[in-house]
């Protein structure tokens, strides 16, 4: 298991402050990811064009001579390349990076352990995210038995597109799931995130019915899913729920995983779909919609 990132003094993770750990890997594969080094498994290497120097300090000293410096910036052979990160270890400039580095339990553990001290000020915690945690059961679920007999609260964040026993050990192991519900109808939902929707629904449902605590997102984006017809059968299928907390945490779409693309030499929205914010007026119609259901919304977060 690979881990491309962890944050420390994290507050929109849970509650209180927290340290969240991504993991790489994701069934999904959602046009606007802001992470998209989180969506394969493997070890990537992320260049910054802007930060080059063309010093040349990574083209000598790459021991697979797949690197050279032209024009346009550093241009990588994927045929020679490695990924063994000595690029990334000598440049002067931080324009190469290795996201993916592998961890033990115990190597994370040591790390969720320095935070304990704001976890027990703030009410605090450890989230794991991604990516999708539950596309690695098992260290996960040994990462959760680990961090729960130390007491230390456990959130994952998750896309629920697994198994339904996996979810069901994930709720058994922790005290909160955050969720993004992204589309109502399952073509569109293949369209734009990769996979269809009926599983993550269902696990959804699951989830209300166990009475475990989750978090509800819904990234809302003109052009996807901010219409009316959407908006409205998300909140009659959230108001059948069996679900106590009722707070919907809608998040404007923001295009931030185009400079992420870049770096990782592939192309953000390939096919160039319509994607926007949504305006004032769109906003305080969800809101309207989601109200008119019995259920609170927040915007941001």
């Amino acid at each position: 298991m690979f881990v491309f990132d962890i944050k420390r003094y994290a507050i929109n993770d849970g509650p209180g402050i927290r340290i969240t750990i991504f993991m790489k890997g994701c069934p999904l594969s959602c046009v606007w990811c802001h992470n998209p080094e989180g969506i394969s498994s493997r070890k990537q290497k992320l260049y910054t064009k802007k930060k080059c120097i063309g010093c040349r300090t990574c083209v000598e000293a790459c021991p697979e001579q797949a690197l050279t410096l032209t024009p346009e910036g550093i241009v990588t052979d994927g045929a020679r390349c490695t990924l063994c990160g000595t690029c990334a270890e000598v440049c002067p400039a931080l324009a190469m990076e290795i996201s993916g580095t592998e961890y033990s339990a115990e190597a994370l553990m040591k790390e969720i352990e320095k935070e304990t001290v704001f976890m027990d000020r703030s009410e605090g915690g450890v989230t794991f995210c991604g990516g999708e945690p539950l596309l690695h059961p098992e260290p996960l679920l040994d990462l959760l038995h680990r961090c729960g007999e130390q007491g230390i609260h456990r959130a994952v964040d998750t896309t629920l597109f697994a198994r339904p026993e996996i979810v069901r050990d994930v709720m058994d192991n922790c005290e909160l799931l955050l969720v993004d519900l992204k589309q109502m109808d399952s073509a569109e939902h293949t369209k734009y995130c990769g996979v269809p929707n009926e599983l993550i629904l269902s696990n959804l449902r699951m989830v209300a019915e166990a009475r475990h605590d989750f978090y509800l997102r819904i990234p809302l984006i003109e052009g996807v899913n901010a219409d009316e017809e959407n908006i409205t059968r998300s909140a009659a299928f959230l108001a059948s729920l069996p679900w106590e907390h009722r707070i919907v945490n809608l998040l404007p779409y923001h295009d931030i995983g185009k400079s992420k693309h870049e770096k990782l030499g592939t192309v953000y929205n390939p096919d160039r779909y319509a994607f926007a914010a949504p305006s004032d007026e769109t906003l305080g119609r969800c809101r309207e919609i989601f109200a008119c259901y019995g259920i609170e919304t927040t915007i941001g977060g």
